[in-house]
């Protein structure tokens, strides 16, 4: 699966790696693939097209804002996606799911809800969530 060209995924600046835990929010920019466990939120910071890549080892428990977001592993908690979010068949996500272009694979679980919002939504979203710091 892979995204449409309109949205260029950045390149990987940080790595999790397997046998790694992390307690505590996490805040990037760019492009982070987490193939280890982290026990709080992570969040892009807002304008950086932040994409996260979760590997089928990868474990969440917290909230996710990202622009996008690879999942093949799991989460427990929301998932805000402001620009796609494309669930892996290994995926798992108990929680909400918030999107505006969705990619669901055969085998993916969604224990929440799907919702599906547009731009201005995703972009009053960000202000709201960036003011609240």
């Amino acid at each position: 699966m892979r995204f449409s060209r309109r949205y260029k995924v950045p390149k990987v600046a940080t790595v999790i790696g397997q046998g790694t835990e992390i307690q505590g929010d996490i805040m990037f920019r760019g492009g982070l693939h987490l193939d280890g466990r982290v026990l709080g939120n992570v969040q892009g910071e807002p304008g950086s097209q932040s994409s996260v890549t979760v590997s089928d080892q990868g474990h969440i428990e917290g909230d996710i804002r990202v622009d996008s977001l690879i999942l093949n592993g799991t989460v427990i908690g929301d998932v805000h996606g402001t620009e796609q979010v494309e669930l892996a068949a290994a995926a798992r996500v108990t929680g909400t799911v918030y999107y505006r272009i969705l990619t669901m694979a055969p085998g993916a679980e969604v224990n929440g809800q799907l919702v599906h919002t547009d731009e201005s939504d995703a972009l009053t979203e960000q202000k709201v969530h960036t003011e609240s710091e």
